[in-house]
């Protein structure tokens, strides 16, 4: 056979089995794994981006879907980098020999011929194709990719891989860093940048290299125009706007609070919160403001609950994260501190319940021991006698500490418990009547735990601060208060001075440490509950640091950054309005317990002798109609207050027997207080002819 024949035998043999090579050499390829570690984000309730972490190697890479992601952008980068990319199968052998040629011809790169998929085979594989055995190994992990992936997945591939300057891979993580913005929406100058920055990224770094990158984003613009995906008008408009001169800093919200969660799931590449993002931002900065306005080391925490759900919707726990000279990396909201005055309404409140006092008892304020405790006011002036309303919204301590005295420091501390607050307290002794002026620990969320409650009509609520949680069995236990005590002290602490410009009340508390170390703000109104802190989280003292003074204007700001004040719901109808004069004789004034004591006689104090307690009674008359149910007392000094769950019952007050009407059947919680303030109580159940109907 003459050579000339054998040769052409030969290539068209080679040519024949070329492809057959080639799909052999594609299937011994492995495809890259598209699976990358990205950034664990934590979002806020509507998936907006509250913080994120970088990945092992210190990159900012965020997780992004082709959805996520504005269509302009993706038609751009099409367009730009590889406008056969929804037809080819990995592979553009044009756009490879058009790269070769001009290669050629000008001795240098004037266009790389790699499509899409051959690039994310490149960025996934971290190979160095500049030379014939990388573009090898490219090419066949393109052809191996397009066999398993998908043209999106492909896509979400590259969205999540590309580089766009410094430790940046993503077009999230880049849209953030260069816009401040997720990339849902970009201008066309945007989505431009954001497609001319991967191919040279750090040569194209706006804030180093503003010119190379505009230049860089005005021929993918170009390009665009030439394909159509924007007007030449949209083209024009886009070129005259400035590139970013700054990298912007990542989203750095609830700082310490998303750190905790996302440590509590380490499994979780987001965690979304209750919290809410545009609430977060402007009480953060609001912190900030006040705290440098006040003095410098002062740090201010804040935390906004809607109390129907006991989902957190801020939480500020410092002025400012890197603020040095504030400890600001300390999560004020969650620190130990001593409550000051907060506690007193859930005081008077338990004295309400137990039918002792109402809010229109007379109470002296005046210099008086407990056992060696002698409690002054704030002021160091006292009041003489004032109604319980008043030495509540005047936060006197001598008043508060004498009704602590009667309703037990002990029956405080467990109505805390109730609502899953655990004081911090010394084990070594009982609590003593110093905890209702502070003397204990507790966190910021504690308090509007607490406060939760007393706005819900005592029903207690735990918060949460991941969306969609679940209270865990026990964590919502009985009430703290019963409603009607509840409503009044929620009556007395919403008739002070408003904190609002609107009609809508809010009820507020507040609260300063011993020293001047703490100040605290507790404020509910129809919707939410917010607790403001003040101080130094080294527990130094700050003079002049005052609760009204400097934390009720924080609380004000941060209800109207809530939305504004809503009003307060209808208070419990069974309360009971009167004056002073008006109140049965052992509710007009309030009497210490060693007043009681001097005061018993020779009878003892009072005892119910009917009905039993424990009794089963069933309330029923011949005709088959509800009977009313008899109360008798013995013992004790007239006159005599009944009570029906806390509800006074109209009787002569003279005489040892009066009836009560039940309005259905169930539990009854029935007490009696004599001229001398003693008491007793029971509990029965009763049945009434409409229970027993089947």
């Amino acid at each position: 056979m003459r050579a000339p024949l054998v040769v052409l035998v030969l290539t068209a043999l080679a040519a024949a089995a070329a492809p057959v090579a080639l799909r052999v050499a594609v299937e011994r390829t492995a495809p890259p794994l598209l699976e990358v570690a990205t950034s664990r984000a934590v979002l806020d309730r509507e998936g907006r981006l509250l913080r994120a972490f970088t990945v092992g190697d210190g990159l900012w890479r965020l997780p992004v879907a082709v959805g996520d992601v504005d269509p302009l952008y993706v038609r751009m980068l099409e367009a730009y980098e590889d406008g056969d990319f929804r037809r080819h199968r990995g592979v553009d052998p044009a756009a490879l020999a058009r790269a070769g040629v001009q290669m050629a011809a000008n001795g240098r790169i004037v266009s790389g011929g790699s499509t899409l998929t051959m690039q994310v085979v490149r960025l996934a594989d971290r190979l160095r194709t500049r030379n014939a055995g990388g573009k090898l190994r490219q090419i066949l992990g393109a052809l191996a990719l397009e066999r398993v992936a998908s043209k999106d997945e492909i896509l979400a591939a590259y969205l999540q891989l590309a580089p766009f300057g410094g430790n940046i891979e993503g077009v999230r993580a880049a849209a953030l860093a260069w816009f401040g913005k997720e990339p849902r929406r970009l201008t066309p100058a945007e989505a431009a940048l954001l497609v001319a920055l991967p191919q040279s990224p750090a040569a194209r770094r706006p804030d180093r290299a503003a010119d190379a990158a505009r230049a860089a984003r005005d021929r993918v613009l170009d390009r665009a125009v030439a394909a159509g995906v924007i007007t030449a008008e949209e083209g024009a408009a886009a070129r005259r706007e400035k590139v970013p001169s700054v990298r912007r800093d990542f989203p750095l919200l609830a700082p310490q609070l998303a750190a905790r969660e996302a440590a509590a799931a380490p499994g979780e590449p987001e965690v979304r919160l209750t919290l809410d993002r545009d609430l977060q931002i402007g009480l953060e900065s609001l912190a900030a403001a006040r705290a440098k306005a006040i003095g410098p080391s002062v740090s201010v925490a804040i935390v906004v609950a809607d109390y129907a759900s006991g989902e957190v919707l801020a939480s500020v726990g410092s002025a400012g994260l890197f603020d040095l000279r504030r400890d600001g990396f300390i999560d004020m909201t969650t620190a130990w501190r001593s409550p000051g005055s907060t506690l007193k309404p859930f005081i008077y409140g338990l004295a309400f319940e137990a039918g002792i006092a109402h809010p229109e008892t007379l109470v002296e304020d005046r210099p008086t021991g407990f056992a060696g405790y002698a409690p002054t006011n704030f002021d160091r002036t006292f009041h003489g006698t004032l109604t319980i309303r008043r030495a509540l919204q005047l936060s006197l301590n001598v008043p508060a500490v004498e009704v602590l005295e009667a309703v037990g420091p002990a029956r405080l501390m467990a109505r805390m418990r109730r609502a899953g607050v655990r004081p911090m307290i010394s084990e070594l002794s009982p609590p003593g009547l110093a905890i209702g002026l502070g003397g204990l620990g507790l966190r910021l969320t504690d308090l509007v735990t607490l406060y939760a409650a007393l706005a819900r009509g005592g029903e207690p609520v735990a918060l949460t601060t991941r969306l969609g949680a679940v209270p865990a069995a026990g964590d919502v236990a009985k009430p703290v208060l019963g409603a009607r005590a509840a409503g009044y002290v929620t009556d007395i602490l919403a008739g002070g001075p408003g904190i609002t410009a609107t009609a809508s009340r809010v009820a507020v508390k507040t609260g300063t440490s011993y020293g001047y170390r703490d100040a605290f703000a507790i404020g509910y109104d129809g919707r939410h509950v917010i607790g403001v802190w003040v101080g130094r989280p080294d527990g130094a003292p700050v003079p002049g640091l005052v609760g009204f003074d400097v934390a009720v204007p924080i609380l004000k700001d941060a209800f109207v950054r809530a939305g504004g004040a809503v009003p307060l719901p209808p208070a419990p109808r069974d309360l009971v309005v009167a004056s002073t004069m008006n109140l049965p004789p052992p509710l007009q004034r309030f009497r210490r317990v060693k007043d009681r004591g001097a005061a018993v006689t020779a009878s003892g104090a009072p005892d119910i002798a009917y009905p039993p307690d424990g009794a089963r009674v069933e309330l029923e008359l011949p005709g088959g109609e509800a009977a009313p149910l008899p109360l008798k007392v013995r013992n004790g000094r007239a006159p005599f207050t009944w009570f029906v769950d806390g509800a006074p019952v109209p009787q002569d007050p003279f005489t040892r027997a009066a009836s009560v009407l039940p309005g259905g059947a169930g539990f009854l919680t029935i007490a009696v207080v004599d001229a001398d303030g003693r008491s007793d109580r029971v509990k029965i159940f009763v049945e009434t002819p409409a229970s027993r109907r089947p």
